[in-house]
């Protein structure tokens, strides 16, 4: 079970919204998450899995949807999601040139699982996300193999960690330490607690930029650190889970206002940068070989989504948060370094 400190830990609460009992995606029941870190003198990268649904979701199909903030950025799946509104792939992230080694290893896994319900494979859409982690990791050796994507499947669970773990490994977030984040929300519909969780995988943004609670820290913290740069070349993967039952054009309006977290936290969406959300729910399930001309589907009445679009804007803020304050400083290739957010929190640097 996680221990880490993350933000409402050191007196930081974001939105009004009540939480999931992690205050993480994986409280979208069926959802699990899973990292293979690689840590080495040359290599500071990883993979990290998110298993939408218990068993084979290539079988148990989901509606999803994905949008695009600013569109610098090398995934694969996008296309046919935003086509047919449907998510069978679990989703992966990874860095920029590993996309395609990744993408083989889960075209494997899913043969294998289907082969084991008698399903012949013949065409299949794997999502797999990256961010950019070249300013700590060797990218070019394009060290995560197949091995490292199954022990991420291998090690998914509900309490995840975060930080600088899995696919965040190397990643930089207002050019401190980035990764791995998550954050929860609670929204009540006829009575009933439904849940709505996003995960980011935060490389993005500039020191003097980073705000939190709506106080500019950042301005304050760049007179303690050394920045290489002014150019925000970064990029953010964020993943919406829900179990409100959705249809993909509600699930694309809702990923649009995951933009309202992102510049919360003082975001500017650069040239170079790469903002993509891909949202999915397991309100209502596919499953392969249903016989059917017309299905019956729920969706979430238009009237009552609001409350929705701000669950999500307080998850990926605190999210985006999460995956600063739970990293620990780390040096990468050429002695480059991207400092812990969370030391200058204990230094009394970052007080709001």
């Amino acid at each position: 079970m996680s221990n880490q400190k993350r933000i409402e830990d050191y007196g930081i609460n974001i939105g009004e919204l009540p939480k999931g009992q992690l205050n993480k995606i994986t409280d979208v029941k069926g959802v699990t998450v899973g990292h293979c870190t690689i840590d080495t003198y040359e290599n500071k990268t990883g993979v990290t899995v998110i298993l939408p649904v218990e068993g084979n979701i290539y079988t148990n199909k989901l509606i999803a949807a994905s949008h695009i903030l600013n569109g610098y950025g090398k995934s694969t799946g996008l296309m046919q999601i935003d086509e047919i509104g449907t998510l069978e792939s679990i989703i992966t992230l990874t860095n920029t040139l590993n996309v395609g080694l990744v993408y083989d290893a889960i075209t494997e896994y899913a043969v294998e699982k289907c082969t084991e319900e008698n399903i012949y494979l013949s065409t299949f859409n794997p999502l797999i996300c990256e961010c950019n982690d070249s300013y700590l990791n060797d990218i070019q050796k394009r060290v995560v193999g197949k091995e490292h994507v199954y022990k991420a499947i291998e090690n998914a669970t509900v309490d995840f960690e975060e930080g600088d773990i899995g696919a965040g490994k190397g990643m930089s977030c207002h050019q401190l330490k980035g990764g791995i984040g998550s954050a929860s929300r609670i929204v009540t519909l006829d009575g009933v607690p439904y849940t709505i969780g996003v995960l980011v995988l935060s490389n993005h943004g500039l020191l003097k930029d980073l705000t939190i609670e709506g106080k500019n820290i950042g301005k304050k913290l760049s007179s303690q650190i050394n920045v290489d740069e002014n150019i925000d070349k970064g990029s953010i993967i964020s993943i919406i889970a829900t179990d409100i039952p959705l249809s993909s054009r509600q699930l694309r309006r809702i990923c649009k206002r995951a933009v309202v977290g992102l510049s919360k936290v003082g975001s500017y969406m650069g040239h170079g940068s790469g903002e993509i959300i891909v949202g999915f729910s397991t309100g209502n399930v596919l499953k392969h070989g249903q016989n059917l001309d017309i299905l019956n589907m729920r969706i979430l009445s238009e009237e009552r989504i609001d409350n929705v679009f701000r669950a999500v804007a307080e998850c990926e803020e605190e999210a985006i948060l999460n995956s600063m304050i739970t990293a620990n400083k780390v040096i990468g290739i050429k002695g480059r370094s991207r400092e812990a957010l969370k030391d200058y929190f204990k230094k009394g640097l970052c007080q709001i």
